[in-house]
């Protein structure tokens, strides 16, 4: 077994803490308020205040600290194998505007890492979607269907990996950085414009009208004429979209390399659970390998077993390696590949949603931001329409997925309701560093024993749909395997759509 003993932080966070911000502690009116500090809560709050009006963003914990911080960090247009796919399902016409959209959107980062001389290891490289079975064809399709859709692809057999490949699908001049320093420098911007930023500001109610009224977990009202929700997972789901969207977790590793040995290209494939491989400045002479993969849906799994598995991958494929840092990363799938960006919901006039970018949240959350503004301000840019929550046209075409996940979180909601009827557990029994849902005087419980040996026991109800959490051991949380929300031990949310804790429970 490799050794994965990294610290148990992300590289990106550890290496650019950023300056507190305060929380909102008053009654606030702004032209537009964000829910979510993250690329596309930010990005979009930029262009608004470019736009010349008022915005607030609300963070419920560190601006660019959630799914943002914890990112491989490629900006690229060439998304695994997406484009055959949207050729079937939305046309040639519907490819070509993802891949327009998704273009123009790492040209408008550069543009604004120019414009304000932003810091953050920006790097043109080439991205890769490779295999190394015999899925040559399938990639020389999706090389085709990605030219055709304006991507400057290319079919190819060699790679700068240290192993062979069958195949890949190579495009040119795309971007890896150092996705904190980005926004952090923006934010910062952002503020000289007049933009108002608060963190550990937790939104929980949304009042639509003329105007938008949200409301903060301290009481405290934000009154809006135009309101954006980016928490990555809506917070507010007045069109069900939590039926359209899955949660997935997966795990990252770092560890220095020799430049010279680094692959100078970012590379992705399918095969093996999902891998990912990037390299980024690191220090004498070295680059950080920053690998990624084993996704699998929070609360089914334990992190742990993950990373034993993607450190003996990497270990096997790049030779001994000393691991940095590790962490896990959670994103949200649309049942139709495509990332739901527009209005809220069918009734929708002021209020609007960004989510299911599908590990793909950094050019994803870039045209978000080009894009909500722009119907902020009443235009509407030529994909509107493919990215449009209210879409109906692919209903039947994203059918077998819609129902392949709505089976799992049936079992659940089924299942979980049966819990009274669970045998009573002992909190004895729960050893140091683990966690159990058992029941305790007449309550399901979720209890868990710390190091020194202290238990902590919170109700084992989701707050968002009640669903039963289950304990991930390698990062001591509780999570929700129907819609991927994650509590701490003592229930404070970490991860949404919950935006209620865990009640407190006395064994």
């Amino acid at each position: 077994m490799s050794d994965h003993t990294g610290t148990q932080t992300s590289y990106w966070i550890e290496t650019a803490p950023g300056v507190p911000r305060p929380a909102l502690s008053e009654d606030i009116t702004v032209d537009v308020a964000v829910v979510g500090g993250g690329m596309a809560g930010l990005s979009t709050a930029w262009e608004v205040a470019r736009g010349g009006r008022s915005v607030a963003v609300l963070e419920a914990d560190r601006l660019a600290e959630g799914v943002t911080g914890h990112t491989t960090a490629k900006l690229t247009a060439l998304h695994s194998l997406v484009y055959q796919r949207l050729r079937r399902t939305r046309g040639e016409d519907g490819a070509r505007l993802y891949g327009r959209s998704q273009l123009e959107a790492i040209g408008r980062a550069a543009e604004l890492v120019d414009e304000l001389g932003i810091d953050c290891e920006w790097e043109t490289a080439p991205a890769f979607t490779y295999a190394t079975d015999d899925r040559a064809s399938e990639l020389r399709a999706e090389a085709e269907a990605a030219r055709e859709a304006g991507l400057p692809a290319e079919f190819v057999t060699d790679t700068d990996l240290p192993f062979p490949v069958a195949g890949a699908v190579g495009v040119a001049d795309q971007v890896q950085f150092h996705p904190r320093k980005y926004l952090l420098a923006l934010a910062e911007a952002l503020e000289r414009g007049g933009g108002q930023l608060y963190e550990h500001t937790r939104v929980v109610g949304l009042h639509e009208g003329e105007p938008c009224r949200l409301t903060t977990e301290a009481g405290h009202t934000v009154t809006a004429r135009d309101v954006v929700v980016a928490t990555h997972y809506p917070i507010f789901d007045r069109a069900l979209l939590f039926a359209r969207l899955s949660p997935r977790r997966e795990v990252v590793l770092t560890a220095p390399i020799d430049a010279g040995r680094a692959p100078q290209g970012m590379y992705i494939t399918p095969e093996e659970n999902t891998r990912s491989v990037r390299t980024a400045p690191y220090r004498d002479g070295t680059r950080l390998l920053i690998v990624t993969g084993e996704h699998f849906t929070p609360g089914t799994s334990d992190t742990g077993e993950h990373l034993t598995r993607l450190a003996d991958w990497a270990t096997a494929h790049f030779g001994p390696l000393e691991f940095r840092h590790r962490w896990a990363t959670q994103d949200n799938d649309s049942s139709d590949t495509v990332p739901l960006v527009g209005p809220l919901h069918a009734a929708s006039r002021h209020t609007y949603v960004a989510t299911g970018f599908g590990g793909w949240g950094l050019s994803g959350g870039v045209m978000a931001g080009l894009l909500l503004s722009a119907l902020i301000d009443g235009r509407e840019p030529p994909w509107t329409g493919l990215y449009d929550p209210r879409r109906v046209g692919t209903v039947l075409r994203e059918a077998p997925a819609f129902l392949k996940y709505q089976a799992k979180v049936a079992q659940h909601f089924v299942g979980d309701r049966l819990a009274p009827f669970l045998e009573g557990g002992s909190v004895d029994d729960v050893a140091p560093g683990d966690g159990a849902v058992m029941r305790v005087g007449g309550h399901v419980c979720a209890v868990s024993r710390d190091d020194s040996g202290q238990l902590h026991a919170v109700s084992a109800r989701c707050t968002h749909l009640g669903c039963l959490v289950a304990f991930n051991r390698a990062e001591r949380a509780w999570e929700c395997p129907c819609h991927g929300s994650r509590f701490d031990v003592d229930g404070r949310v970490l991860q949404g759509p919950a935006t209620r804790p865990l009640e407190q429970r006395d064994v």
